[in-house]
């Protein structure tokens, strides 16, 4: 799939924006990608969106409901966060103060990792994550295995227009661009921020600040994903905290 060019399920109509997507719809629409042409490959499917937008949860949610009624390991999560710069090489490049922004990702190996994950099927594949507990990426932390035939990533700059984000779009059945009103990701983002040991005003220059700018690069490239969905209320994931 190229999520360059938009398909047919792509809305223009603006009041596709107001309406919510019922989460038992959005498990359906996902399992529709594991029958139809192309089903025997393995299947990514990529989710973008703004910080804030609520990617990692509707990527835990479907992960689960789909292993569910697939089988486990039937399916995988990959998150982008887990290929954030650690704290020592943000210091050395003097980005620790952009953290979350498109430099701070090593985003070369998300697509190595990637580009594993649609060719290699004979062994375990582990996949990075990051955990806010240490502020830190960690290794490791999810396995794709040989019998996984879906794989759902997300990250906020799968539809960034800059290399090499597009080769990571190549390699993506679909890309789904998660959206939310921008009040509800700035509520979510300062009470990521506080949970994380910020103060009020902190957290807020955070958002203003770092989150705000990077929200508005994302929404750049939502032309360029195939649908747009405004999930609703999805239980919380355990330990689904993502970084941005």
């Amino acid at each position: 799939m190229n999520a360059d060019r938009p398909t047919r399920d792509h809305p223009t109509d603006e009041r596709n924006d107001e309406r919510e997507d019922d989460g038992d719809a959005l498990v359906t629409l996902t399992l529709g990608l594991l029958s139809g042409p192309g089903s025997n490959a393995r299947t990514i499917l990529g989710l973008a969106g703004p910080p804030g937008a609520g990617k990692s949860t509707l990527a835990r949610h479907l992960v689960a409901e789909v292993e569910r009624r697939e089988g486990p390991g039937s399916a995988a999560y990959l998150p982008l966060d887990g290929f954030h710069l650690s704290a020592a090489q943000l210091d050395r490049l003097g980005l620790g103060h952009r953290k979350g922004a498109p430099a701070t990702f090593d985003a070369h190996g998300y697509v190595a990792l990637l580009r594993r994950v649609a060719t290699e099927r004979f062994h375990d594949i582990y996949v990075p994550d990051f955990d806010r507990d240490l502020d830190e990426p960690v290794a490791a932390r999810h396995v794709v295995h040989p019998r996984t035939r879906l794989v759902i990533t997300e990250g906020n700059y799968l539809a960034a227009p800059d290399h090499p984000w597009s080769e990571a779009r190549r390699l993506l059945r679909e890309l789904w661009y998660v959206d939310a009103d921008d009040t509800l990701r700035e509520t979510r983002l300062l009470d990521r921020h506080r949970a994380a040991g910020r103060d009020e005003a902190t957290a807020r220059h955070w958002v203003t600040g770092n989150d705000h700018p990077n929200g508005e690069y994302v929404k750049a490239g939502r032309g360029l994903c195939t649908r747009i969905v405004r999930p609703g209320r999805l239980p919380s994931p355990p330990n689904g905290r993502s970084v941005l």
